[in-house]
């Protein structure tokens, strides 16, 4: 019997289901539900690039996008990277973290990647619940995928290599997606994610992909107020892909 190959697959196949309302991350008072694409098994690197491109995310294995009661306030967005040119503040980025030293690394378990986790959480996101992640809800958030997913640290050659940054990415057949990022809290003046975005606008030119795809876009979240400072971003609204402009909300002309 001839096994059938996973891209010949119909989209059509997949089911969807909505989850319960649970609290928002993002928007305090506000309920959230999200819809997730179903079974995971049939959903290859091809099948999530056009999941991606319908403002779907991935969390571990689950596929998801909100699909809330009585909010619309997640936007997907993405950089096309050949009109993107960066800011001041982001070539000062670029100049300040530049000697960091990326390396690629296989998609498991590290147990510094996890203590750095740990500390950004802790830092960044106190209460959020994910401070408290244990070694099982950290790998199954991150480091399980059955799409093509890269785990890349950063280190610092003029801090004896000290951890900086870890970053999971995942490869599509038009850009990237970046999954997820966390990084030393204790630095003075860093300003690691913002290098961290122009680095992976970087691989996105260096291996002729389109868009780096940023995940959601909240206007009232200041968690996601970094990303619209990344131009041209483009949002997705009715199912179709435009750039953002200020009555989009957030986006300032300068």
């Amino acid at each position: 019997m001839s096994r059938l190959n996973d891209s010949e697959l119909p989209f059509s196949l997949l089911q969807f289901y909505s989850t319960a309302p649970y609290a928002c991350s993002y928007l305090p008072d506000e309920k959230a539900r999200s819809q997730v694409a179903t079974p995971t098994h049939l959903i290859n690197a091809e099948v999530y690039g056009e999941l991606v491109r319908a403002g779907f995310r991935r969390s571990g294995v689950f596929t998801y996008r909100p699909h809330c009661d009585n909010c619309r306030a997640c936007t997907p967005v993405r950089l096309p990277v050949d009109h993107f040119v960066p800011s001041r503040s982001q070539r000062r980025s670029l100049k300040a973290h530049g000697g960091l030293q990326a390396r690629e690394l296989p998609l498991r378990f590290y147990d510094a990647h996890y203590q750095l986790y740990l500390r950004y959480q802790s830092a960044r996101h106190a209460g959020g619940g994910m401070d408290q992640d244990s070694h099982e809800q950290y790998a199954h958030f991150l480091l399980q995928s059955r799409v093509d997913t890269r785990l890349v640290e950063f280190t610092d050659p003029q801090a004896n290599g000290a951890l900086r940054m870890v970053s999971i990415i995942d490869v599509l057949n038009d850009g990237l997606s970046s999954v997820y990022t966390f990084y030393d809290p204790d630095i003075p003046g860093a300003s690691f994610g913002t290098y961290n975005v122009l680095w992976q606008i970087a691989q996105c030119t260096a291996n002729k992909l389109a868009c780096l795809y940023l995940g959601y876009w909240i206007r009232d979240s200041r968690k996601m107020a970094y990303k619209s400072n990344f131009r041209p971003i483009e949002g997705l609204f009715d199912g179709v892909w435009r750039e953002m402009n200020e009555a989009d909300g957030g986006i300032s002309s300068c």
